[in-house]
């Protein structure tokens, strides 16, 4: 990448899932990506030092409104749930008109996914799992040793595949969840998510807490993805209801909000999002 190739381009930093602005998981999006190389993406991604950054491009499917590469410091996505809702959200605020009314539709590397307005707020249809069930002994250990729990302790875990490789953690409560202190060399390269009930009357139905060893940011503020894929493992085995709301980030001093609902067969994950940063960048 030279300076002579680039062109100022129109750049937001978006805060998703969150009703308070600075307090959800903070996204960037490079609104007109055409042009710029695989390459190039990568490096300002890992320069942006966020958990993600997206590029909005054109669709290739004619079905789609756009389409959207996300990246992390190291490798690219083919979905994650708050680079998602943050860029629809930009796209949106950019002019962009989706061709049907009321609903968007995503072209990433996943496929086609559907987004749609839902009680004032955002949300995308959770893409179908394409790994699920449940882990074997020794990764149920690694998982335990991983989190300092004790293994009777885990009470369910299950592969969450749509994209990232989820592993799926329910415990019995959410203080249980905000007390882990994770070991993450015993992690190693495992992607966790932790999810556990929430007492009744604390405004939320469920405490969620994501580690992925290896990254920047080893602890996730809010992670769409996760929550997609554990919405679909506790609503259809009759843990959770068809309706609730999540919290995560408490611990690192956010106040992540994930709304789920499940209506006419698909899972919806849902939350806010606000542009904290809006201006021009040199790619």
């Amino acid at each position: 990448m030279t300076l002579e190739a680039s062109r100022l381009r129109p750049f937001h930093q978006v805060d998703v899932f969150s009703d308070q602005p600075y307090l959800g998981n903070p996204l960037a999006v490079v609104v007109d990506a055409e042009g710029l190389s695989s390459e190039t993406m990568q490096q300002f991604a890992n320069w942006t030092n966020l958990s993600e950054t997206t590029f909005l491009l054109p669709p290739t499917d004619s079905q789609a409104d756009y389409r959207v590469r996300i990246f992390t410091g190291s490798e690219e996505f083919p979905f994650a749930g708050h680079p998602t809702l943050g860029s629809a959200h930009t796209w949106l605020q950019a002019g962009g008109v989706p061709k049907t009314d009321g609903v968007l539709i995503q072209e990433c590397g996943a496929g086609l996914v559907r987004v749609k307005h839902d009680g004032g707020r955002l949300a995308f249809a959770a893409p179908p799992l394409t790994r699920f069930g449940p882990v074997d002994s020794a990764v149920r250990s690694q998982l335990a040793a991983g989190l300092r729990l004790p293994e009777n302790a885990l009470l369910d875990a299950a592969w969450l595949v749509n994209g990232p490789e989820w592993i799926g953690v329910l415990v019995a409560s959410a203080a249980q969840v905000l007390a882990i202190e994770p070991d993450l060399a015993a992690l190693a390269d495992l992607k966790v998510g932790v999810i556990g009930p929430q007492e009744p009357g604390a405004g939320t139905d469920f405490e969620v807490r994501t580690f992925i060893p290896g990254e920047a940011m080893v602890e996730d503020p809010v992670t769409g993805s996760f929550n997609a894929g554990a919405a679909q493992w506790l609503i259809r085995s009759g843990r959770a209801p068809e309706e609730y709301v999540a919290a995560q980030g408490t611990v690192l001093g956010r106040a992540g909000r994930i709304h789920v609902k499940a209506q006419d067969g698909d899972i919806w994950i849902g939350g806010e999002s606000a542009t904290c940063i809006q201006g021009t960048v040199m790619l």
